[in-house]
């Protein structure tokens, strides 16, 4: 995971594994960031995080959960959802084209921010967008 400065505010929040919690954890996301330009960004990116999180490991079963933080530092926001675990593989990034109905959230997710790290520990793994302040020039989108 990326090094934050001692500037940075931490946030966290666990949801259960239910797929009405991907709503809760956007509001989340929107009141903490509330008037950053990459606010919009965020929501998005712990939306798909949130709903994979339910539809393809241990948290979407019976008491399953997911958990998130939010770091905000001047330099970048690292948003991360930590799953349950147990399906027996690790979230990837997966190009599907665009007719495709699923596999294609990772993808979106990195395509909206600067850097995604997937990290797995005892089972479960961890999957960190990181959203850095400074890249967009003032008054434009990237190319």
């Amino acid at each position: 995971m990326h090094e934050y400065t001692s500037s940075a505010r931490v946030w966290g929040l666990s949801c259960p594994g239910f797929p009405e919690e991907v709503s809760r954890a956007r509001r989340w996301t929107r009141d903490i960031l509330r008037g950053s330009p990459l606010a919009e960004d965020a929501e998005l990116i712990v939306s798909e995080l949130s709903a994979n999180a339910i539809l393809h490991t241990a948290s979407g079963q019976t008491s399953g959960s997911f958990h998130l933080a939010l770091a905000v530092s001047p330099q970048v926001i690292a948003l991360s959802v930590t799953d349950d675990g147990s399906t027996g593989t690790a979230p990837k990034v997966e190009h599907q084209d665009q007719e495709a109905e699923h596999g294609r959230g990772l993808g979106m997710v990195s395509a909206l921010a600067h850097r995604v790290v997937v990290h797995g520990s005892h089972g479960s793994h961890t999957v960190t967008a990181e959203l850095f302040t400074d890249a967009r020039p003032a008054g434009g989108h990237p190319c």
